[in-house]
């Protein structure tokens, strides 16, 4: 009974093999056949010679319109900070307060001084006018109108001389109260209520920040090349990429350039203003600055379509007989997506644009032309 069962089960499976077999091998004929007519097509693209934009970078540093320091100009203490850091201050607002006892003191013995002085003046001036009546009376002689006359000149001159300290007394008050001298921002404020200062000693900075200029030093060729572009304040406009590499909304301008050229670095500096009403770039900030430049009739191809080889950029080049050949290339520049080509290719070859890790020299395949201004196109949108 065991072995006729165990018969029955082999004779079974002998069964479902021979069922099968047909289904097994017309599924490998089917597969055979379609790897036998499938062809794989590579895409390919002939170099365009078209005008276009470079766009340069610089690494430019931000200044305020206007940042200066505010020092004082008096010695005291300081009695009273009426801004706070980063506030926005008005022309003339009242910043600071400095003790001013001790000047206030001297402006009114400044003002005692003049008092005084103008009496003196006044008796040496009715002395004058006796001497001169006794004079004409022939009762003194001219030698005592001229003692007389040079007092008064003397009193008069210290009568001027008081004035000046008086005015020297109230421009060291005045010196007391510090004010900003145009709106702007207020900086890190160092000293606190209650420190002693002297004359010189920093106690803020304030900057102008509605407009900024962006410094950058631009090379000798690329200086050239600007100036033969023509008028830099029309035509070149420039974009600030900030910090965190977002454009800068406002564009800026060209507005000088410097005198001469670095003989150590090659360099001359430039100079852009832009207008930043939201006062987002700050003194001090750092960024580039994109400038365009124009490409007259340069001739590009798609990066995609190239490789490098130990420090050399290389295309495949599909000859006529769809063989595929190697061919090195000089590239003039580099911008978004494409190269500019100095040598190497011309606008009648066939650059490989996609595949170029399935070739290999010598092969030959089956191309499908995609025009350069398409594929420009679809770079674009990217």
């Amino acid at each position: 009974m065991f072995i006729h069962t165990r018969a029955l089960r082999s004779l079974n499976l002998k069964t479902m093999l021979l069922a099968s077999l047909p289904l097994l091998l017309h599924s490998a004929c089917n597969r055979n056949t379609n790897e036998g007519v499938s062809v794989d097509k590579f895409y390919v693209t002939q170099p365009i010679v078209m005008d276009t934009l470079h766009t340069s970078e610089y690494m430019a540093e931000i200044h305020s319109l206007r940042n200066v320091e505010l020092r004082a100009r008096v010695n005291g203490y300081i009695e009273k900070i009426h801004v706070d850091e980063g506030q926005t201050v008005q022309e003339g607002q009242l910043l600071f307060s400095i003790s001013n006892q001790e000047y206030r003191q001297g402006l009114l013995k400044a003002k005692a001084m003049l008092t005084s002085s103008i009496a003196d003046a006044k008796v040496a001036e009715v002395d004058l006018n006796n001497v001169r009546t006794l004079v004409e009376k022939k009762v003194v002689s001219n030698t005592e109108l001229e003692m007389a006359q040079a007092k008064w000149q003397a009193a008069m001159a210290r009568v001027e001389e008081a004035r000046a300290t008086e005015a020297t007394a109230l421009l060291q008050l005045s010196f007391t109260e510090l004010r900003a001298p145009f709106a702007g921002v207020i900086n890190r404020i160092t000293n606190k209520v209650g420190s002693l200062i002297n004359e010189g000693t920093l106690l803020t900075t304030l900057s102008d920040n509605r407009e900024v200029f962006a410094y950058f030093n631009v090379s000798e060729s690329d200086y050239l090349d600007i100036v033969a572009d023509g008028n830099m304040n029309e035509r070149h406009s420039v974009q600030f990429l900030m910090a965190n590499a977002m454009p800068h909304p406002f564009k800026g301008t060209i507005e000088t350039v410097e005198g001469e050229i670095d003989k150590s670095t090659g360099n001359i500096a430039f100079r852009a203003r832009f207008k930043n009403p939201d006062l987002i770039l700050k003194h001090g900030s750092t960024g580039k600055i994109l400038l365009n430049h124009n490409l007259s009739d340069a001739l590009v191809i798609p990066q995609k379509s190239t490789f490098e080889i130990q420090d050399n950029l290389y295309v495949y080049v599909i000859g006529d007989q769809d063989l595929v050949e190697l061919r090195i290339i000089r590239p003039s520049l580099r911008i978004p997506h494409l190269y500019t080509i100095e040598s190497g290719l011309t606008s009648k070859d066939r650059v490989l644009y996609e595949g170029i890790q399935r070739v290999k020299v010598g092969d030959k395949i089956s191309t499908e032309l995609i025009p350069m201004r398409q594929i420009i196109a679809q770079l674009a949108r990217l």
